[in-house]
């Protein structure tokens, strides 16, 4: 009797989750991801940021099933589910559309960015979602400053050191504080006809207070620390325009070359996929089982599930995804086998975290409110722990320690990825028209 056939669609912290829970089923597991790695995203604005380089928060996700013998890994890309013939279809570089069956599906496919209906903004003002986001955030502040170091009209240097960050949940805020860390410290001292620290940092949000979700008394705290920084926080009005001189909020233009969108989260298309009940974010609705209703077969979890517990919908976070995709992995064992059926999904709150430049953190959990240097070590445990392998822990924790007493970055590197591009030739322009005014 052939064993059945498990798809999981995804390999970010809940398909990881439901892979690994998966492991000893007599089972065929199909793991199917667009990107050959799982990326730690809770860490990639210390990327864009040069803290970390790229390979120390992304693992290639064949080394961690490599001894997983009843998992394949596929690097493609789904692009539709037809769940009356139980088939997927996949698209790679080869192909397009490849159908492929299963006798149960897992989609763990996560969230994009949602610009709230003003797409034309994504030109102008990139998000912070994947490793190249990171690295080309980081090419763009680095190269902010070449720019302004060559420049050598003075009045332009306000427009290319000024830096502007749209949404002030936990990402903007962390990557705010990085920066602020990273202009007044890391850079100090390395350029000649320009200040570093009089970079400009304004973090925009349309909301009454920053870190939303944190309690008033934690997010007043991480304000007073961003405007310590230095961060200049600008609250309780819309981006009404984004170009490429900059934004304008309230009727107000600020100037600006560095442009990242640090606001919402738009769902994958499963549930066009799956034709499937959505919320008004577009996230499948789904049942206490995590299954869509009407298919037991078909689990979706993470960013792309929608499921009320206590009256609210849970938050779309990295611990959700990960208990999520645990659960629907025994779940579907305990069926393969004729195991017990476990007890509805309940998510376990471990608390939230965000951190705010060097030393400092707000945490959340339960009625349990802490901030500064002790919240901070907590944020660094937890996230050290999640990890997906003891070498990245280890590099990562030796790389903060050396940051933190050094203030040395891990990866400060501009990396042109298709040959020179505009950031350079802007420079080489800048510098020829400075040679002919001498």
């Amino acid at each position: 009797m052939p064993q059945p056939r498990i798809i999981i669609v995804g390999a970010g912290f809940g398909g990881l989750a439901a892979a690994k829970a998966l492991g000893k089923s007599p089972a065929e597991i199909i793991l199917i991801d667009r990107a050959n790695h799982h990326l730690f995203q809770p860490l990639l604005y210390q990327v864009a940021t040069s803290v970390l380089a790229p390979s120390q928060i992304a693992t290639p996700i064949r080394g961690i099933f490599r001894k997983q013998k009843n998992t394949i890994v596929i690097l493609g890309e789904v692009t539709g589910v037809d769940k009356e013939r139980k088939r997927v279809f996949v698209s790679d570089a080869d192909r397009q559309n490849v159908p492929i069956s299963y006798d149960y599906l897992i989609l763990a496919t996560g969230s994009t960015h949602s610009y709230f209906g003003r797409n034309e903004f994504e030109q102008f003002a990139p998000g912070l979602k994947s490793l190249a986001d990171a690295e080309a955030a980081r090419n763009k502040i680095l190269q902010a400053f070449e720019l302004a170091e060559a420049e050598d009209d003075p009045g332009r240097h306000r427009d290319l050191l000024t830096f502007i960050l749209v949404g002030a949940g936990p990402t903007g805020v962390e990557m705010a504080g990085a920066l602020a860390v990273l202009v007044r410290t890391s850079l100090k001292s390395e350029f000649r006809r320009i200040d570093p620290a009089s970079a400009r940092i304004v973090l925009v949000d349309m909301a009454p207070r920053v870190l939303g979700p944190f309690s008033e008394d934690l997010s007043k705290a991480a304000k007073a620390h961003l405007e310590r920084l230095g961060v200049e926080v600008r609250l309780g009005h819309s981006v009404d325009k984004i170009d490429a001189d900059g934004i304008v909020v309230a009727g107000d233009r600020i100037a600006s070359k560095t442009v990242i969108w640090t606001a919402g989260v738009a769902p994958s298309p499963a549930g066009k996929w799956l034709n499937a009940e959505t919320d008004r974010a577009g996230r499948v609705r789904i049942q206490k089982d995590l299954t869509v209703p009407g298919h037991a077969e078909i689990f979706v979890v993470g960013d792309t599930a929608s499921l009320d517990e206590n009256g609210k919908p849970l938050p779309g976070v990295a611990q959700v995804a990960l208990q999520q995709g645990r659960y629907a992995g025994k779940l579907i064992r305990s069926r393969i086998v004729g195991g017990p059926t476990p007890k509805p999904f309940k998510y376990f709150d471990k608390g939230t975290m965000a951190v705010v430049g060097k030393g400092f953190a707000v945490l959340q959990t339960g009625k349990i409110r802490v901030s500064g240097f002790s919240a901070w070590l907590t944020w660094a445990a937890v996230h050290l722990q999640f990890l997906a392998t003891s070498s990245l822990r280890l590099t990562v924790f030796l790389q903060w320690i050396w940051t933190y007493i050094t203030g040395q970055r891990g990866s400060r590197l501009i990396v042109n990825h298709h040959g020179t591009d505009k950031g350079t030739r802007s420079a080489e322009a800048t510098l020829g028209a400075a040679a002919a005014n001498k």
